[in-house]
């Protein structure tokens, strides 16, 4: 069962015991007078301490995930207000902003046990009264979802559109077009335009992300792509060639230009922030922190205990199999794509009807 605590009190009140609808006996206090359920909704805000970690939460494309902070999330939508997490290095930190009424929830270390504290008496009937046991396999169902690729929506389109007439796709023009600005191989970007939406301009994720690029709604922003145009295939694939160019300036102190565009692909998929992390566990074990090879086995190891709670990292857990996956897939496709001549610059094709069939190619 998971485990959340609400924040404790910090002045002395009278102390009785309780019976938790779990079977925990824990002490209860009188504590009318703190920042409770009114206040709470009042202020429209509720706060989660906690850690990095897959049971407790991170980061997934833009989307906040984890166990703990997907059942606290559905406890702040039964109170109608929004849930405000603090990452926390340890749990003795977690205990010391918890002791100064920094938090409301805290996502407890000791699992199988859901224990109120007293401090917050009317939250803590509301939390009595909402929590049953089965939400527990709900959230793990929801996550499992959320993480495989039947939440994305999307058609199945060919890796290749005409194989013996050097075809790789309807948009090999605007490919060869935008890719000019970045002096990428516009059939490098082909293949990461394949392994992102199989080359449907209409993929939706989970997450918010759409179109060819998979282009998420605040990357777009920044980008200056309208939210009403994600949609547009020539769209889409110029705002990912400006924001491949920012991520190759990013990345500049990785010399080696096919290096540099491993790490380029890594931080569009997994986030520059967890990459960084990777390359500065790299560099603390003597390894070549501008090698591909060697960063990406710490993008693996991202999604250990000693790892993302080293203090050297700074972003926490990451999903790292996805990302190393996402790179190595890109590069086995470029190369079968780099036989192809390509199409007259700005030359495209009308798309035709998805056979909705999959291959082996398939993502």
């Amino acid at each position: 069962m998971l485990a959340l605590i609400l924040a404790a009190c910090h002045e002395q009140k009278p102390v009785t015991k309780v019976v938790t609808p779990w079977g925990d006996v824990v002490d209860s206090l009188d504590a009318s007078d703190d920042f409770d359920l009114e206040e709470i909704q009042s202020s429209g805000e509720m706060i989660l301490l906690t850690l990095s970690g897959p049971e407790y939460y991170y980061d997934y494309h833009g989307r906040h995930l984890g166990t703990q902070y997907l059942l606290a999330e559905k406890f702040a939508a039964q109170l109608g207000v929004r849930l405000r997490v603090e990452v926390c290095r340890d749990s003795a930190e977690m205990q010391q902003r918890l002791d100064a009424d920094e938090g409301d929830l805290m996502a407890a270390t000791e699992v199988g046990r859901l224990v109120v504290s007293p401090a917050k008496d009317d939250l803590k009937r509301e939390m009595q009264a909402w929590y049953r046991p089965e939400l527990l396999d709900e959230v793990r169902r929801q996550e499992a979802y959320l993480l495989s690729n039947r939440s994305v929506k999307r058609r199945v389109f060919s890796p290749m559109l005409d194989r013996k007439g050097g075809v790789i796709s309807h948009y090999d023009g605007l490919f060869q077009q935008y890719c000019q600005s970045i002096r990428w191989d516009w059939r490098l970007m082909a293949a990461q335009a394949y392994q992102e939406s199989t080359f449907d301009p209409k993929a939706t994720s989970w997450a918010g992300a759409k179109g060819l690029m998979q282009i998420m709604p605040t990357t777009a922003d920044h980008l200056g792509l309208p939210r009403d145009q994600m949609y547009d295939p020539e769209k889409s694939i110029a705002a990912a060639a400006k924001y491949l160019g920012e991520l190759e300036q990013a990345f500049s102190d990785i010399r080696d230009r096919r290096e540099r565009t491993n790490f380029v692909l890594a931080s569009y998929n997994g986030g520059s922030h967890h990459i960084r992390d990777a390359m500065a566990l790299c560099r603390r074990d003597g390894r070549n922190d501008h090698q591909w090879a060697d960063v990406s086995e710490y993008v693996l190891k991202l999604a250990l205990p000693q790892y993302y709670n080293d203090p050297i990292v700074k972003h926490g857990y990451m999903r790292g199999t996805e990302t190393a996956d996402y790179v190595a897939k890109i590069n086995e496709r470029w190369q079968t794509y780099r036989q192809v001549k390509g199409p007259r610059q700005g030359f495209t094709q009308q798309p035709r009807k998805a056979s909705g069939k999959r291959n082996k190619y398939n993502i």
